[in-house]
């Protein structure tokens, strides 16, 4: 086929098969069979693979994956993505709307709207084209999950018609029905994998997958519920949602303007039945304010909207036995009770374990070993004991003592006061805490070293080459090979069995190499410092600049950084104390580890100088994100996609063929990692 032939061909199906996603999934009124809409993508597939240089930014193809990443970049939100303020009270939500009534004196039009039990989301629109998927996070900045998003074929990738804003946000939420539930749980079944608990942990769980091609078969789905941006073209959210839906936005048919009170509770009430016959979870009703400018008027508080409330519906409980308590010791030393259950049906998963949480709660609900209690699923997804049926208890029934030593490693707990939990103080010697310190060490935020994952840190550890996590930086690939080690299965499913072949071992000893280079905040999260999260960490290497002036700071040097208080301030006096945690962190530094934050002076003077690079694809000695780190800190620039400003596009594996076939047209460099780290010597 010519080149010119080609490129109308893939013209051609993009459009057509873009028209059909949109009937399906929008319209849910296909023209043609599953089986005629593949032979087109296949065809599709073919065209784009022999000529690259004329597909789509947003082809249909991509819907099917394929873009591996290593590690999500974090996005700052153009508007702050707020939560919802929530209520199980009806009177709650009648004073919402007064309040809001007196706030505005004016009279005030209200939509309701299921509430979604999925994961939030918002889709940044360019000129028609979608450009950015990002999740909720923190609110203030979240993951960028664009490759994932364009998988669901419910998110338009183009949108249709005319009249929508150059550039504006849509929010809504992505789900996964029952029927994607069931199917995937069904395989995961077959493959001796362990099922998810419910739809909305899949979906999550999927949404943050690396690679976009397993995404794809997750079939999530996702609605649009909030229109954001400058010069929308209609002046209130209902009017500016069906207009939404004229643009390919799946948009709910289920919501109602409502002017009183008793028209907002008769859509939640009629709802709360109801619910029960969607194909997708919801766990109560929205109420907004319709109009742009009352929603102006109202503002925000410091977490919410003044203009929007969640009515939740209550917890489903049921009742059944208590048959023992177990206590769990987590990463941190802390100690949780967890109850063992006669198991039941509970909001459709089968319930065996309840938490406990911690001493107070045990006596507060003077729960014993043989009751009837009460369960609930906290948001109808975390099991609780919210009471226990007294008129059913045995006269033999005792009061349950909580234990004074670890059940681990049998040395006796401590409670600081003011706090709730028990803790198991010897943190270097409890093999739970030891484990966890180094799953922590290595995890995604932390070190990022995945290659040990999947039980080979538990292996390592019984085979004694792990007791902290400066044994990372021992490991000798003639202490790997050959490693084996059979893990049991839950259940009574197939066990599972881990191997430390050539290939494993390689890219275990790759990871822990590329890990030298990641930043000291990271560094610090990763040491595992109780109340020591990402934000505190980068706060506190930001301000001390090492690890050095960190370990000499004293109480008032620590209270004096940003948002530092006593209890962190003592927790990190308390954690610098240990002569074992100072001997670890002299072996990380002999090791390479970076336990400083380079001058930012010297960042402008790198032999990148001046040089603009486009990071694509995956790479053996760097995550995606630590590589843009090094480009800056040898002063080069980062750009998200190829143009004439390009000097060089660094291509890892799997890298997408149209930033190749644009690099090469423009005579934009290529090079590999290797070519790269040979340029900052």
């Amino acid at each position: 086929m010519r080149p010119e032939e080609a490129k109308q061909r893939i013209d051609q199906l993009s459009a057509e098969l873009n028209e059909h996603n949109f009937r399906y999934y929008v319209l849910s009124d296909p023209a043609i069979s599953d089986f005629e809409f593949d032979m087109k993508m296949k065809e599709l597939e073919k065209l784009e693979e022999q000529f690259p240089q004329y597909a789509w930014p947003d082809s249909p193809a991509r819907r099917v994956g394929g873009e591996i990443t290593k590690e999500f970049r974090q996005v700052i939100h153009e508007y702050p993505m707020m939560s919802l303020g929530n209520t199980y009270s009806e009177q709650e939500v009648v004073d919402f709307i007064n309040r809001v009534k007196k706030a505005t004196g004016e009279k005030v039009e209200f939509v309701c709207e299921l509430k979604y039990d999925g994961v939030a989301i918002g889709l940044r629109y360019e000129k028609g084209l979608l450009t950015l998927g990002v999740t909720r996070g923190d609110g203030e900045q979240g993951d960028d999950v664009t490759a994932n998003v364009r998988t669901i074929r419910s998110i338009p990738l183009r949108l249709r018609g005319e009249g929508f804003p150059e550039k504006f946000e849509i929010r809504g939420e992505v789900i996964m029905t029952r029927d994607a539930f069931n199917q995937l749980n069904k395989i995961r079944l077959e493959n001796d994998d362990q099922p998810f608990a419910n739809p909305r942990n899949a979906a999550s769980g999927s949404l943050k997958m690396q690679d976009s091609a397993e995404v794809a078969r997750r079939n999530l789905d996702c609605f649009l519920y909030f229109l954001i941006g400058r010069n929308l073209p209609f002046s209130n959210h209902y009017d500016s949602l069906q207009e939404c839906r004229n643009w390919g936005f799946r948009i709910s048919k289920y919501m109602a303007k409502c002017i009183t009170v008793e028209e907002i509770f008769e859509f939640i009430n009629s709802w709360e039945q109801d619910r029960r016959k969607l194909n997708f979870d919801i766990d109560g009703v929205v109420i907004k304010v319709n109009s742009y400018n009352q929603q102006q008027e109202l503002g925000y508080t410091s977490k919410s909207p003044r203009w929007a409330i969640a009515y939740k519906y209550p917890a489903e409980s049921v009742s059944t036995r208590l048959l023992s308590i177990d206590y769990q010791v987590g990463r941190t030393g802390a100690v949780t009770p967890v109850a063992n259950l006669e198991p039941i049906l509970l909001a459709g998963t089968t319930v065996k374990r309840a938490s406990l949480h911690n001493a107070d709660i045990i006596q507060k609900l003077d729960v014993r070993i043989g009751d009837m209690v009460f369960v609930e699923k906290g948001g109808e997804i975390i099991p609780k004991i919210t009471g226990v049926d007294l008129s059913q208890r045995s006269d033999e029934a005792v009061p349950v003592v909580f234990i004074k030593n670890c059940p681990e490693c049998g040395t006796p707990l401590v409670r600081t006061e003011g706090e709730a939990a028990y803790y198991c103080p010897n943190d270097v010697g409890c093999p739970p805490q030891i484990k966890g310190k180094l799953e922590h060490f290595i995890s995604r935020k932390a070190l990022n070293i995945d290659s040990l994952g999947e039980g080979k840190v538990e292996v390592l550890y019984e085979k004694g080459l792990l007791k902290s996590v400066a044994d990372f930086y021992k490991l000798t690939y003639h202490d790997l090979i050959g490693l084996e080690k059979t893990l049991p299965a839950p259940d009574g499913r197939q066990e599972r069995k881990i191997s430390f072949r050539e290939k494993t071992v390689d890219n275990i000893l790759k990871g822990i190499d590329a890990s030298r280079l990641t930043p000291f905040p990271r560094v610090l999260y990763a040491l595992g410092i109780r109340y020591v999260g990402e934000t505190v960490a980068k706060k506190l290497a930001s301000h001390f600049k090492s690890i050095d002036r960190l370990i000499a700071a004293d109480f008032d040097a620590l209270t004096e950084v940003n948002e530092i208080g006593e209890k962190i301030a003592g927790s990190i006096l308390e954690y610098f104390s240990n002569q074992d945690h100072l001997q670890m962190i002299n072996e990380l530094k002999k090791a390479g580890i970076q336990f400083t934050i380079q001058n930012e002076n010297q960042t402008n003077e790198g032999k990148l100088q001046g040089k603009t690079f486009v990071v694509s694809g995956v790479f053996s000695h760097f995550s995606r994100d630590d590589l843009k780190a090094t480009i800056e800190q040898h002063g080069g620039k980062n750009a998200s996609s190829v143009s004439g400003n390009t000097d060089f596009l660094i291509a890892g594996e799997n890298m997408g063929p149209a930033k190749r076939a644009k690099a090469e047209s423009l005579g934009v460099k290529i090079i590999s990692e290797e070519d790269f780290m040979e340029m900052i010597g």
